[in-house]
């Protein structure tokens, strides 16, 4: 079962991501499903829910890299 703080802050971080790279909410989803930004959330929400979101657009867009992603 998906716990309801986790997905709250995963759609927040979606949107904060698009804010910041110029997406609209869906490419931002997409983008962050394609390079494992989403999984990366999922995994380490222990520990990037105690960061600032720009903190954690660093680590996505980092991770998306890593992950084929484009340099946005």
């Amino acid at each position: 079962m998906v716990d309801r703080k986790e997905s709250n802050y995963a759609v927040a971080c979606v949107n904060e991501f698009g804010k910041q790279k110029n997406l609209s909410p869906k490419e931002s989803y997409t983008y962050l499903v394609n390079y494992r930004g989403i999984d990366f959330l999922k995994e380490f929400y222990d520990v990037e829910h105690l960061f600032s979101f720009d903190d954690v657009v660093e680590d996505l867009a980092r991770i998306c890299r890593n992950n084929g992603g484009a340099i946005l």
